[in-house]
């Protein structure tokens, strides 16, 4: 019960980490900030004792991380304006 402050911030951190994923126009910044998502959320369900599905989130955002940083790095980069 002493962490149930964290659970609110986590939440925004949610929130504003897909605010920035959604709006950035350069897409790497959009993957690391959907990287910061699924970190963000497996806190947030350990944190609410579900250790199950934080384990999943950690497995799948990563290799989901890893996945579009390679595609990023293997096509062209572009930012757009």
């Amino acid at each position: 019960m002493g962490y149930l402050w964290l659970e609110p911030v986590f939440l925004i951190l949610l929130i504003l980490s897909a605010a920035v994923a959604l709006g950035a126009k350069d897409l790497l910044v959009s993957v690391i900030m959907f990287s910061v998502f699924s970190f963000a959320a497996a806190v947030l369900y350990t944190l609410m004792m579900a250790a199950d599905v934080a384990f999943v989130e950690v497995v799948i955002g990563g290799v989901t991380t890893i996945f579009y940083i390679s595609v990023l790095y293997r096509t062209r980069r572009r930012v757009s304006s």
